[in-house]
């Protein structure tokens, strides 16, 4: 039988710190993303097109500007290239900053507000500047901790997460942003009771990374705990993709979470497609569903279709007693939000946690001021 929701806490979490300590530098000149960006140097330098010739001048004089720093070069390599947008066809790339022209191609200065973004983007990188918060997953019969999901923090002007991810995707730097967080999460996952899996947000196109394996493999988190969670809508060809491209993953134990499913019109045939281990449903669903019959409908609908699957299915964005009982009686055995715990960035309350499964703290009502 489902637990009672009033006995599940609205507060086992805590939300990150008000004045977040400096980031602590995870990685090394082994970093996936310092291994990124050097691989991305050596093809284009390998490239022997004759019209390519003085790109890579131009990106072996940055390579020379910064020596052990690959990611910097090639950040200023895109940043001069970007500045090309709106030049005459066949307009050679511009010179790195001090070396010689020939005089027949001036150097195109770079846009400034791109500039900026980029180098704000880098600050970032070089100095990891970003943090982990993991917010506890409930086993909602139980009112055991199963798992945790990995949000991403920044150390930085107050700026969400969605904004830096959304200005690194503008200036190119999406990739690097993302590997760096997840780098972050999976150093973290270290702190995290040995008995719950950790689910990892990441978009589908860096789950098609070649990249990402080799990063995953180098962790000390086992594969049984990984949970790979797309965040984003899939592109027509993407789900295809996906699924040959983790499949060495998964048989060795990782899982897949599709994330924010019923939230936009092709999530359900995706799901089908993909064959995840999870299924989240989308906190837009979940917001009164307790109230709302065609949420309602839905919520039971999902339960069937995961259940045909054989996926398990989490409720996210759960904020009121009144939606948790809803969901646990249509049957949905999981599920996190503001209400059971917020996100925390602080080792102490992930280590408490271990102890969910021996008793809940007493109930606090929640102020459902923010979303999970």
């Amino acid at each position: 039988m489902p637990t009672d929701p009033s006995s599940i806490s609205a507060r086992s979490g805590s939300q990150p710190p008000a004045d977040p300590a400096p980031a602590r530098r995870y990685g090394n000149d082994a970093s996936g993303i310092r291994r990124q960006a050097s691989e991305i140097i050596k093809a284009v330098l390998s490239d022997p097109a004759p019209e390519q010739a003085r790109a890579r001048d131009m990106l072996r004089g940055y390579v020379a500007a910064h020596p052990g720093n690959p990611e910097k070069a090639l950040a200023e390599h895109l940043t001069s290239l970007r500045s090309l947008t709106g030049s005459p066809a066949g307009a050679p790339p511009p010179l790195p900053p001090g070396a010689p022209s020939d005089g027949r191609h001036p150097v195109d200065t770079p846009d400034p507000a791109a500039a900026e973004s980029v180098s704000r983007i880098e600050a970032v990188l070089n100095g990891r500047m970003l943090l982990t918060a993991f917010q506890p997953i409930f086993d909602l019969s139980t009112g055991a901790v199963v798992g945790v999901e990995a949000f991403t923090r920044f150390v930085s002007d107050g700026n969400d997460a969605a904004a830096w991810f959304a200005e690194a995707a503008d200036a190119r730097l999406g990739s690097e942003l993302e590997f760096a967080a997840l780098e972050c999460a999976l150093a973290a996952s270290q702190h995290v009771p040995p008995h719950l899996y950790v689910a990892l947000k990441l978009s589908p196109a860096t789950c098609l990374d070649p990249l990402l394996p080799e990063l995953l493999q180098a962790s000390t988190l086992s594969p049984d705990r990984m949970v790979l969670q797309l965040t984003e809508a899939l592109t027509a060809g993407q789900p295809s993709a996906l699924v040959a491209a983790l499949l060495p993953l998964r048989r060795s134990g990782v899982r897949l979470a599709v994330d924010h499913v019923g939230s936009y019109f092709d999530s359900i045939r995706h799901v089908r497609q993909l064959r995840p281990d999870i299924i989240k449903l989308d906190r837009d669903l979940v917001a009164g569903i307790d109230s709302d019959t065609l949420r309602h409908a839905f919520g039971a609908s999902m339960t069937g279709f995961a259940e045909q699957l054989g996926a398990a299915l989490i409720a996210e964005g759960i904020e009121t007693g009144a939606e948790l009982a809803a969901l646990t009686g249509l049957g949905v055995r999981t599920g996190q939000g503001y209400f059971l715990g917020r996100p925390s960035t602080r080792p102490q309350d992930w280590a408490g946690w271990n102890l969910a499964a021996h008793g809940l703290p007493t109930p606090t009502n929640p102020d459902g001021a923010a979303r999970s």
